[in-house]
């Protein structure tokens, strides 16, 4: 809950510093930057809520844990995604410079991110379909565990998430790969160390980063299963070092890769950060000013 806490309060003074600045709403970069922030802060907020709620109650009603784990579902697959957008505006902007302003735009940004929204809410309004289907009414009504194997049953949702999921990161996986080596490519016919070139390499390499940390969380669902069978005893143990190593952990990278790195945003977000600092430093001068004069 701490760790759930401090990252909130990052993502919301993020958002905030995005709100306050008007030019960061004219910018596809930053557009897609706040988009996962938010994306994340969500994610998180509603894994930790899954989480506590399993320690505390152990079972609730099937329709509620339906909507939870729908939500948390659409908003983890929504990350790689956003991703390969955010990727692929550093390719154009190193790569097309020239051309940057038609490709990339605040209208094209905001349709990019509600074709997202749509790839990404298929699959759990299919598994939400399959289940209407195959369980009967009462179970809707009943109290589980609120787990997706244990609210999806059906074998066929498992493998049709795995089609999905395996087309899913592969397009990613190979427009993060795609990206980076055409930025390598930019930087050596530039034969200079360009530091834009240099930067926008680096972040796409960190996003691949993101990429491997965002595929654990459908790996780890079946080694997960295994361990706890093999150790039952430990079984909220085995749940909390997978929790903390597939959900948290890669929450900090967000606020790494942009609101530490882009000095553009680094600077009005340490000023939103610094702002009782700032306050203060501004009367010092006024004081002694009025010292001076009264000598």
């Amino acid at each position: 809950m701490l760790v759930w806490l401090a990252l909130s309060i990052i993502n919301g003074s993020m958002v905030h510093t995005f709100l306050r600045h008007s030019f960061f709403y004219e910018d596809p970069r930053y557009i897609m930057f706040i988009c996962m922030v938010i994306n994340d802060a969500l994610q998180l907020s509603l894994v930790t809520a899954l989480y506590v709620v399993s320690y505390i109650f152990r079972q609730i009603h099937a329709s509620v844990c339906c909507l939870l784990i729908m939500t948390a579902v659409l908003t983890t697959r929504s990350t790689p995604l956003i991703l390969a957008g955010m990727a692929v505006e550093r390719y154009i902007s190193i790569c097309f410079p020239l051309h940057y302003g038609q490709m990339c735009t605040v209208p094209r940004t905001l349709l990019l991110i509600g074709v997202i929204l749509l790839l990404t809410a298929a699959p759990p309004a299919t598994d939400l379909l399959i289940t209407v289907v195959k369980e009967p009414p009462r179970f809707f009504h009943s109290s589980i565990f609120c787990d997706h194997s244990l609210l999806f049953r059906d074998r066929s949702i498992y493998y049709k998430n795995c089609v999905f999921d395996g087309t899913y990161f592969s397009f990613v996986a190979l427009t993060l790969l795609y990206t980076y080596c055409k930025i390598m490519l930019t930087a050596r016919a530039a034969s200079m160390g360009l530091a834009s070139v240099r930067k926008a390499r680096n972040t796409v390499l960190l996003h691949g980063v993101q990429l491997l940390l965002c595929m654990l969380a459908f790996v780890v669902p079946s080694l997960q299963a295994a361990l706890i069978s093999l150790f039952p005893r430990l079984s909220l143990e085995i749940r909390y070092i997978f929790f903390l190593l597939v959900y948290i952990i890669p929450r900090f990278l967000s606020p790494m890769i942009y609101g530490f790195r882009d000095e553009k945003f680094r600077k009005y977000w340490a000023r939103h950060l610094g702002c009782w600092t700032g306050r203060t430093g501004r009367v010092r001068p006024a004081l002694l000013k009025v010292n001076l004069r009264g000598k």
